[in-house]
């Protein structure tokens, strides 16, 4: 029998100190999102970052919180149960970190007598950080306690043509109410060594701003290319025009060298660039949470703001649309019918 499986990022418990403090254990002691060896990246993560971290992150996530609770928990729920009303298999949701984690998504479809398991982290581009570590800590559950489980993981969609088709028609509605005069695309960043790492030709990237435009195997791992790539997707499907729209990164952490441009830096110049009328979109992500609600939403809006911009609007993530929810449980049904 078979059955999928989606996994999305994961949230605090609540927003309590206490909670917020064990979701960032959990996040930042994995070692595919800080890549240093197991003593440093203990000294960062127990001895420097949650003693400091937690208490902010804390009031960042009171900021965002839904009575439902988590945003990011409540919306992937909610697509979670469209795509099992038009799948025929059993479908089950996980998160990489806190819960429901993916160690019972798995148990929940073996309860149900599942042998095989669609795998659908729910990044449409590939990371270490993000995409690789859900399918690594699968698969070493499986083995380790469902062996008998045979899992097929979903590659990076970020070019598949049905994905960028709903994100498209996401943005398009919101551009015909919002007139911007410009409209960023805003990923979620990573240090640059990650996309170096993940260079399966271990020679291809060199992050100098031509390597992503030329052809080469180490595009199906690279975390930068699939992000310019969504956004020239996007932009041929809309005709939008040179100059209209632009892409930068996120969220950075750290003083190591991030992907750039920096989606800070590039808010703060807009109005000074004559920009006053911004939209911005986040297709790193597909629900909405803390990086788009409050980074985005809320702190680079007030920056837009103070540095002179006088109109600043978010793109809404994909969240529970319905074409989207039909867009994964197609997959689903087409992996189920080929295999």
């Amino acid at each position: 029998m078979k059955g999928a499986l989606l996994v999305n990022l994961g949230s605090p418990n609540s927003t309590s100190v206490k909670d917020v403090k064990n979701y960032l254990d959990e996040f930042l002691m994995d070692k595919r999102v800080i890549d240093t060896p197991y003593l440093l990246r203990a000294f960062l993560v127990k001895g420097i970052i949650l003693n400091t971290r937690p208490k902010k992150s804390a009031e960042a996530y009171k900021k965002i919180w839904w009575n439902e609770g988590s945003p990011l928990i409540v919306l992937s729920e909610r697509l979670h149960k469209k795509v099992q009303e038009n799948s025929e298999i059993p479908v089950e949701l996980a998160m990489r970190y806190g819960k429901p984690s993916i160690k019972s998504g798995i148990q929940k479809l073996a309860d149900k007598g599942v042998t095989e398991i669609f795998l659908i982290p729910l990044y449409p581009q590939f990371a270490m950080a993000t995409t690789e570590t859900i399918v690594v800590l699968a698969k070493k559950i499986i083995k380790k306690q469902f062996p008998h489980i045979k899992l097929t993981d979903v590659p990076a969609f970020y070019n598949k043509e049905d994905y960028i088709e709903v994100l498209s028609n996401s943005i398009k509605n919101q551009l015909d109410i919002l007139k911007p005069e410009h409209l960023l695309f805003s990923y979620h960043g990573v240090p640059e060594r990650h996309i170096k790492k993940s260079d399966i030709t271990q020679s291809h990237c060199k992050i100098d701003g031509s390597c992503c435009n030329t052809p080469s195997a180490a595009h199906e791992f690279c975390y930068r290319h699939q992000c310019y790539e969504t956004t020239k997707l996007v932009a041929e499907k809309l005709n939008l025009k040179e100059g209209f729209y632009s892409t930068s990164f996120q969220s950075r952490l750290g003083r190591d060298p991030w992907l750039q441009p920096y989606t800070d830096k590039t808010i703060d110049d807009f109005p000074k660039n004559g920009i006053k009328n911004l939209a911005v979109v986040t297709p790193a992500f597909v629900s909405d949470c803390l990086e788009t609600l409050e980074e985005i939403g809320m702190e680079a809006k007030h920056s837009f703001v103070e540095n002179g911009g006088l109109k600043f609007s978010t793109i809404p993530c994909l969240n529970d649309d319905d074409s989207w929810a039909n867009t994964i449980a197609a997959w689903i049904q087409n992996w189920n019918l080929k295999t």
